[in-house]
């Protein structure tokens, strides 16, 4: 029998059909210009909401799944580093596509391609902005409008961050274990670079410490409950899926509703620690962390949406930051490329 539980593995969510998701801390870009990618400053770190019955918002336990704690205009990202094999994973924030901009559906579609193709989308730091770039997630509470949710569907409903996932059909994956077993075969007749009298090219080196390197809402919620707004612009493509859509299972295999709460809220409900504050830009820029650029010529990038193209930042709402901007040498920019625990409990959403 498949299992379709998503469960917890430290601080990754592993989904059915070998999806792996962590929700990783960044520096807040400013909401001008176009930017390289910031690294990880850690995970965020996740629980389930069945685990707070006694606590947690009387709606969350109808919807189930998990949560994490994060500040008032905290960016974040999307790391799939462990994904064992090919999928199809929708991100909605507030149930809107991150990547289409339409509401959140049961079923994939490619006009407009409304998931993400895994492994080949290593991350995903915002939403899909075309033309290379996708524009940075930034929590905000609900109320304001400032949300990407807010802004396209005219309410705030949900919040969070839902994923869903599809996998290859028994045909397609099928051919993929052909292909992979071709591809290994004709790797093991090739000699290795250094057999050639050639420096073997090393992996773009990890950045020492904390960060880390990209590999490859009742009135009491109202006030708890954050959703996902936009900041500023980096490089970053989402990839169109060359697969056609028959490929695809047609169901979902599993699914997870990420709900975003607030550091006291997440004190109160878990009586953990929520953590640190992180880094400001300009301590950031002197300690030398470095920053990523990450370009595949063989992929294709999806063109941009008319209803995420209209999505405005949330300095919009919440005015100028005013922190000044601390800009990246050149150097610090490094070119990347040409399940145990419990089950998470789903719920109605």
């Amino acid at each position: 029998m498949t299992d379709t539980a998503v469960r917890i593995d430290g601080d990754t969510l592993r989904l059915p059909g070998g999806v792996a998701v962590q929700f990783m801390r960044t520096l807040r870009l400013p909401e001008t210009g176009t930017h390289a990618l910031p690294p990880g400053l850690g995970t965020f770190p996740v629980r389930r909401v069945a685990d707070f019955p006694d606590t947690v918002p009387e709606e969350w336990r109808a919807r189930g799944g998990v949560l994490l704690p994060v500040y008032l205009r905290e960016a974040m990202w999307l790391n799939f580093a462990g994904t064992t094999r090919p999928a199809a994973l929708q991100v909605g924030v507030g149930k809107v596509c991150a990547v289409s901009g339409r509401p959140w559906s049961d079923r994939l579609a490619q006009q407009p391609q409304n998931y993400l193709v895994l492994p080949r989308q290593p991350w995903l730091d915002g939403i899909n902005s075309g033309e290379g770039t996708v524009r940075q997630f930034v929590a905000v509470p609900l109320g304001l409008g400032a949300t990407v949710e807010g802004q396209v569907t005219g309410e705030e409903v949900w919040g969070g961050v839902q994923l869903q996932t599809f996998p290859l059909t028994e045909e397609a994956l099928a051919e993929y274990h052909r292909q992979e077993r071709r591809r290994r075969e004709r790797m093991r007749r090739v000699p290795a670079v250094g057999a050639l009298g050639m420096a073997p090219q090393m992996a773009a080196p990890a950045p020492g410490g904390a960060p880390v390197a990209r590999s490859r809402k009742s009135a009491r919620t109202a006030g708890a409950a954050m959703g996902l707004g936009v900041g500023g612009s980096m490089h970053q493509e989402v990839y169109q899926d060359d697969r056609p859509l028959r490929d695809w299972s047609e169901t979902p295999a599993g699914r997870v509703f990420v709900h975003l709460v607030t550091p006291p809220e997440w004190r109160r409900i878990t009586g953990e620690a929520p953590p640190p504050s992180p880094v400001d830009r300009a301590a950031y820029t002197r300690a030398g962390l470095p920053w990523f650029d990450y370009y595949d010529e063989d992929a294709e990038d999806l063109a941009p949406t008319e209803a995420l193209e209209a999505v405005k930042p949330v300095g919009d709402w919440l005015g100028d930051d005013l922190e000044p901007w601390q800009q990246p040498s050149p150097g610090q920019v490094i070119p990347l490329k040409d399940t145990p625990g419990k089950p998470v409990e789903d719920g109605d959403w």
